[in-house]
């Protein structure tokens, strides 16, 4: 490999890396326009590792590109946001069931200090943060073909409407919230798949019924 393109590889993996994070992180809104000049002056490079670091956040679901126009940060409509979650509803029980026969003792251990440092997080990113971990660890423990880059693809079109859902949250829902993540560990700690299946699917479906009763968190009236 010549070493320009090492370097364009390099500074791509390098800019999809910190626009990954700032989008996750909410520095950048849903349907917000990139500006790939700004990138490449902030990066010190060119727009051909910016365009590739593009391509692969749309792989991921974060950005969306149109031929010859721009690239925004992905959005969601109240009815895709909506959809997502049904089909993570489906999907994340089997990707669970999946991946359980081979967690460790120690894993469990994690998942059961995430569910626990979630109810004492001093703020909402810091909650997202480990929501984040705590769930898509339990999808790592095995390779999948197409499953478990589908979910987590899924999981980040929902970032910023998580972000909302969680900013807009009662005490009684934190609560519930905070429950159902220990019921979690609890049924896999005891081996009952399908107690731990069942609590996940309603736990996604929660989420989702929260979001359809709140239009305005997608700028809807």
């Amino acid at each position: 490999m010549s070493q320009t393109l090492q370097k364009h590889g390099s500074a791509a993996h390098l800019i999809s890396d910190a626009l990954r994070q700032a989008i996750l992180h909410g520095d950048y809104q849903p349907g917000q326009r990139i500006i790939q000049e700004q990138l490449a002056e902030k990066y010190g490079g060119s727009r051909i590792p910016v365009r590739e670091a593009l391509r692969t956040l749309e792989s991921e679901g974060l950005v969306r590109l149109v031929a010859n126009t721009g690239a925004w940060v992905a959005s969601l409509t109240p009815a895709e946001c909506s959809e997502v979650y049904q089909t993570r509803e489906r999907l994340e029980p089997l990707l669970l069931r999946q991946n359980a026969e081979a967690f460790t003792s120690g894993l469990l251990a994690t998942l059961g200090q995430l569910a626990t440092d979630m109810e004492t997080a001093t703020d909402v990113e810091e909650f997202l943060e480990l929501d984040r971990k705590f769930h898509l660890s339990m999808y790592r423990s095995v390779p999948t073909y197409i499953l478990r880059e589908f979910v987590e693809r899924l999981w980040n079109t929902t970032q910023p409407y998580r972000r909302a859902y969680t900013m807009a949250m009662g005490g009684e829902n934190r609560r519930t919230s905070h429950t159902e993540h220990h019921l979690m560990v609890s049924a896999l700690r005891d081996g009952d798949l399908e107690a731990a299946e069942a609590v996940l699917a309603v736990h996604i479906r929660r989420t989702r019924l929260h979001l359809e009763r709140h239009p305005e968190i997608f700028g809807e009236a």
